[in-house]
């Protein structure tokens, strides 16, 4: 099973889900959230996967989504909008995001992981 890793380096929270991964010696497929953000495509399928509100795939907490007063967008974008716009800056992208082949988890949360991503024999 791949699992693919989205991440910002410079993020501290990133960096603590990268450290987990590694401590839980989980094996992804990294990809800077920035230089090569998802597609289009591939955030709808997700999103679609992964049964959350589209909302919950914008970092709220960035400096890129107040400045572009996205809080005010979502009120009257369409979806299709919306995600074209979060695959255009991965800065708008809440991180981490992984992607395996059934489940998509959005932010770093180790007891959520452990339950999606740890195999129990």
């Amino acid at each position: 099973m791949e699992i693919l890793f989205f991440h910002y380096p410079p993020c501290s929270t990133c960096q603590k889900a990268a450290k987990w991964l590694k401590g839980n010696h989980i094996e992804v497929t990294a990809r800077h959230i920035v230089e090569n953000p998802p597609s289009p495509q591939e955030l709808s399928e997700w999103i679609t996967r992964s049964g959350l509100p589209l909302q919950k795939f914008f970092n709220t907490s960035g400096q890129r989504y107040r400045e572009l007063n996205m809080k005010e967008r979502m009120a009257t974008a369409s979806p299709k909008e919306l995600i074209e716009l979060l695959a255009s800056d991965g800065m708008l992208i809440k991180r981490p995001l992984v992607v395996t082949d059934n489940k998509v988890l959005v932010g770093f949360n180790p007891e959520t992981w452990e339950k999606a991503l740890c195999t129990k024999p």
